[in-house]
């Protein structure tokens, strides 16, 4: 039986660390969509592609591979990436790589071939609007962009990576904010059904309790109308 958990909010929400302890709790498949739209951009960067080149995109995008390990380190091409696609340079092309049609819908197939009959929980921007309109259980994760920036400068210390200093960072959410609400391509918003969490004062492990009990009564929901 498929269940499809879907959790979407502005960057620096905490999505992603948040996706991974709920999955760890509730033995569901975490698949991190945001990591695949920054392995598609280091790539780009990588080739130095022009986000307008469409032909060499299609070719990219023909022969990447992508590589999530359950330990959460993610491959792209055989090496490891994790660190590489949080870097500033990524951080700022995601955006403008993420509305481009042809990778949308190349990550589009490869997201809903990879939870076809699986229990997953997936994170993103469109998650629930887009990827998984009928998800079982929609949450939209938000925090001001002063607690996102600050938690993504403590993020970027903790595990040594180079990604500006918090008014830098700050400037780029908001940037990115105003990018991903008003893009044309799957606009960055909240499902009509989607509970919203505001987590400016919530701990990780608040946010997960809640979000935990959430998706155990959907659960229960599920099984009881089977």
């Amino acid at each position: 039986m498929s269940f499809i958990v879907a959790i979407d909010g502005p960057a620096g929400a905490g999505k992603g660390t948040i996706t991974k302890q709920v999955g760890e709790k509730l033995g569901l498949i975490n698949i991190d969509t945001g990591a695949m739209f920054r392995c598609v951009t280091l790539k780009i960067l990588q080739e130095n592609i022009e986000i307008e080149d469409e032909n060499s995109i299609k070719k990219m995008l023909d022969t990447i591979k992508i590589d999530m390990k359950e330990e959460g380190e993610i491959f792209l091409d055989g090496e490891n990436v994790t660190q590489k696609i949080r870097e500033e340079e990524v951080n700022r092309m995601v955006s403008p790589v993420s509305v481009i049609p042809i990778v949308r819908q190349k990550l589009l197939d490869l997201q809903r071939k990879i939870a076809q009959g699986k229990k997953v929980i997936m994170e993103g921007r469109d998650i629930g609007t887009v990827v998984f309109p009928n998800a079982d259980v929609k949450i939209y994760l938000d925090a001001s962009p002063e607690e996102r920036a600050r938690r993504r400068v403590r993020q970027n210390e903790e595990k040594g990576i180079k990604g500006g200093s918090y008014e830098e960072v700050l400037q780029n959410i908001i940037d990115r904010d105003k990018r991903d609400a008003t893009r044309e391509i799957a606009p960055l918003k909240k499902a009509e059904d989607a509970i919203y969490m505001e987590s400016t004062n919530m701990s990780v492990a608040e946010v997960t309790e809640e979000i935990v009990k959430i998706i155990k009564q959907k659960q229960e929901e599920k099984t009881q109308s089977l």
